[in-house]
């Protein structure tokens, strides 16, 4: 249990900068079992998000509390994951092989590809929450309860599809002798592990607050755009990358978000 606990604070020191008790250190097998609580990072992030934004409804225009819910979520994870999404598309973006790709992805600068990226995927993510916000309620769920569920699905599915892209394909480095990380994939993940199942019960949680099955077909769009995207790194790169992580999370959250739009509105 006490050696859990270490990992759980692991996972909460390297995706957030939520502070953590003393005497937590930082050790490299605590680091890479940390991944199996990335989803019950995403619940947290999504659920301070959430109530965040729902007190802030009581008070202010639906524009400006989904904007200061945005830099809460921001705080909360120090932009970790849009950081990943920047790096990737300035990478994909201006590099034509492996070795370029991986270069410029590891470059801490961004560039015009990446800035683009950023803005416009913070700029959906906006107009998409505004408008699930004025959703009327659908299927019995009032409406404060709806954006809950909603945001705790959205940050936890979108976290435990990069966990999953662990699983699947190999960490992708240049081959120069640089890099001093092999890998980020935890030794025996696998999907029957017992790591990535408490991963996908984390995940998977929200969903059954909805009450209504229908809710499980938005797994089918995300899990799409999962596969697309891992398609499109192993073919340039042979795998993917941390930063790939953080896209395959910014992206397929935006998904979720549009998914469920369209399926509370016309189903």
């Amino acid at each position: 249990m006490k050696r859990e606990v270490q990992i759980f604070f692991t996972a909460l020191m390297f995706y957030t900068r939520i502070p953590i008790p003393k005497g937590i250190q930082f050790k490299k097998e605590y680091s890479k079992a940390s991944v199996k609580y990335l989803p019950l990072i995403g619940l947290l992030v999504g659920g301070v998000s959430a109530v965040i934004l729902i007190l802030l409804l009581t008070i202010l225009p639906v524009s400006i509390a989904v904007t200061v819910s945005f830099i809460s979520s921001l705080l909360l994870t120090g932009a970790f994951h849009e950081d990943g999404l920047a790096d990737t598309v300035d990478g994909f973006g201006g590099g034509w092989n492996k070795e370029k790709i991986l270069l410029i992805m590891k470059d801490s600068t961004i560039g015009a590809y990446g800035a683009i990226a950023l803005v416009m995927a913070l700029l959906l993510k906006f107009q998409l929450l505004v408008a699930l916000v004025d959703l009327p309620m659908a299927h019995g769920i009032p409406t404060y309860y709806f954006i809950l569920f909603v945001s705790l699905a959205g940050h936890s599915i979108s976290r435990v599809l990069a966990v999953s892209v662990m699983i699947t394909h190999q960490y992708a480095r240049i081959n120069d002798g640089t890099s001093k990380l092999k890998s980020i994939t935890p030794e025996g993940l696998k999907w029957t592990s017992p790591a990535f199942l408490l991963a996908l019960t984390f995940a998977l949680f929200p969903l059954f607050l909805f009450q209504t099955p229908y809710v499980f077909l938005l797994l089918f769009p995300i899990y799409l755009v999962r596969v697309l995207l891992v398609r499109f790194f192993n073919k340039w790169i042979g795998g993917y990358t941390g930063d790939c992580l953080g896209a395959i999370q910014q992206i397929s959250e935006i998904i979720f978000y549009l998914s469920i739009f369209i399926l509370w509105k016309y189903i």
